[in-house]
């Protein structure tokens, strides 16, 4: 009786702490998306409502990811590097704990350390740190799937690319469905995988509201726009016709002129080299729609923030939730789909093969047909955008754009595979002044340098969490991140240790103003002062050397320390 009454005490205190104030913690990630990409670093697509929570919180100028979107996600959620979680690469076993592929059981998620706090935990969005097998349709391993790493609820894909109109891998809680095989949503227009996971969003948090009101909640929203395929909606896509048709050039000299405006471009800079000669474009229209479509995706992705905002204030919420939004990696230049041609240049008039059934799985990443029976088509003048039978991405010329004013692209540890935007947005506990703050027209901007591996830590100081030495009986990797919640009051991050990177031997560390990079497990170290040429433009390994020594021994502590070994020595285990 003793015992009953005392447990009864401790839950009535709990639900009358102040602890009940902590705010909600909404964190949003694009997919394959450069640093000048959106409105607010730089960009012509238009954002207006990431411009607006930027214009009203704080944009960080020096937040890195891991360069590629697995790598990144095992980051973000465990607070650890990519290689502690067992996500060095990506989802194959390559025969070492640190590259094994699949989300291993000595870290926790956020999700995992806010729920023993009290926190009600929701997912819409691309998941990616366990393997998806498309002959395991019927009984699939759910062990490491959201709701076994932590989450209430989650709407999604378990795979990391796929069609915006029938990803494979769709899934509800522990089930895989169909668009159309979803009694939960069924929307009025055309289905479409962005808005799925906004409109999933808005509806985890209105039902929150009301059945949870009293609790605080934390949602993770992981966006596949803009990864390939180049899959959009009409309506978006007519917003920027024509918009391109001057090519690369005027598109980048844009950019780097509103970057200057916004303050994040000093003007003695020099920036990195445009890679295409528009001149030389043989189908300039073709090209010049791959970039429309890009630009509606993202458009979209602004269009679905818009929704949650709203909803957020419509319930109340908004003054207390703290909104991070992010990028997985850089822009991306890969080739997907745009050389070879598979099947037709045009499309049929009608289909001309049979249409999958309504319970039918999509389970390819490309898949060979359309739901209603077009045939796959990719290659050189295939159009993008609203059909979807077609699969390319939008090439290196483009990601090149993206990424200005910076060298390289996902994969790489360069600043133009790892930098990233992160806004952070929150009525009521991010300060207007401060002395890390550099004022703006349009907003503070913190240039502290930080890294995902600090957002566990941020999430854990705001929900008052204990983050767990052990968790069913496996012993829990420390944290290496630094909480972010003195640099949202305006304060400078007091960082102790160096960040670093590795990703496909790609090798990077960096150390106050220094940053060592190397490209390839065997190419040669490059050293950038950061303060006066991020851009990474003028080597200074040379004449640098003794600062080039000290972090080259900094990086092979580290790989020790987080299992990373040289990628060309990695084959998959069979």
């Amino acid at each position: 009786m003793t015992r009953l009454l005392s447990f009864t005490l401790l839950i009535l205190l709990y639900s009358s702490s102040p602890a009940d104030d902590r705010p909600n913690i909404i964190l949003i990630m694009s997919d394959d998306m450069g640093w000048s990409d959106i409105g607010c670093y730089g960009g012509e697509i238009e954002t207006p409502h990431l411009d607006s929570l930027a214009k009203d919180g704080v944009r960080f100028t020096q937040f890195y990811n891991t360069g590629r979107c697995c790598p990144t996600r095992a980051s973000l959620l465990t607070g650890l590097y990519p290689h502690q979680a067992g996500i060095g690469h990506m989802m194959e076993d390559r025969g070492f704990p640190a590259y094994q592929g699949d989300l291993n059981r000595e870290c926790v998620t956020i999700a995992e350390a806010l729920k023993p706090a009290g926190y009600r935990t929701y997912m819409a969005g691309k998941w990616h740190v366990t393997p998806y097998r498309a002959d395991a349709l019927e009984k699939p391993d759910v062990s490491n799937w959201p709701m076994q790493r932590g989450f209430d609820r989650f709407y999604g894909t378990i795979h990391g690319a796929g069609s915006f109109f029938d990803p494979n891998s769709l899934t509800r809680d522990n089930r895989y469905i169909t668009p159309e095989n979803d009694p939960e949503y069924q929307p009025e227009g055309t289905w479409y995988y962005t808005d799925a996971i906004s409109d999933n969003t808005v509806r985890y948090i209105r039902d929150h509201a009301e059945h949870h009101k009293d609790e605080p909640f934390f949602h993770y929203v992981a966006y596949t726009a803009a990864h390939w395929p180049m899959h959009a909606l009409p309506e978006d896509i007519a917003k920027y016709e024509g918009k391109y048709d001057g090519g690369y050039a005027p598109t980048r000299e844009a950019r780097i002129e509103k970057l200057k405006t916004l303050k994040l471009l000093p003007d003695d800079w020099e920036v990195a080299p445009q890679i295409g000669d528009w001149s030389e474009v043989e189908l300039k229209e073709w090209e010049a729609a791959c970039m429309e479509v890009y630009a509606a995706m993202v458009d979209n992705m602004d269009q679905g923030i818009g929704r949650i905002i709203e909803v957020l204030k419509e319930t109340g919420e908004y003054e207390n939730t703290l909104i991070l939004f992010l990028q997985d990696n850089g822009g991306c230049a890969e080739v997907f789909g745009r050389n070879q041609q598979v099947g037709p240049l045009e499309r049929p008039d009608k289909p001309t093969l049979p249409a999958m059934g309504r319970d039918e799985l999509q389970t390819e990443m490309i898949p060979v047909q359309s739901r209603d029976g077009y045939p796959l088509r990719r290659g050189t003048g295939v159009m993008p955008g609203p059909y979807p039978e077609v699969e390319i991405g939008y090439g290196e010329n483009w990601a090149n754009v993206s990424n200005t004013p910076f060298r390289e692209y996902k994969h790489w540890v360069h600043e133009g595979g790892i930098a990233t935007p992160l806004i952070a947005h929150w009525p009521k506990g991010i300060a207007r002044e401060g002395d890390a703050f550099r004022v703006t027209d349009q907003g503070p901007l913190h240039d502290g340098t930080s890294h995902l591996i600090d957002v566990m830590a941020t999430a854990l100081e705001l929900a008052g969490a204990a983050y767990p030495k052990e968790k069913d009986g496996n012993e829990i990797l420390p944290l290496e991140g630094t909480s972010l919640v003195a640099a949202l009051k305006g304060e400078p991050i007091k960082r102790g240790n160096p960040i670093y990177f590795e990703h496909e031997g790609n090798r990077a560390v960096r150390d106050g103003k220094w940053k060592l990079v190397a490209k390839g497990s065997k190419g040669p170290w490059e050293l950038y002062n950061m303060e006066n040429d991020r851009t990474e433009m003028n080597d200074l390994i040379e004449s640098e050397s003794a600062i080039g020594e000290k972090m080259i021994a900094q990086y092979e502590r580290w790989a020790e320390h987080v299992g990373a070994v040289p990628f060309h020595t990695l084959r998959k285990k069979p």
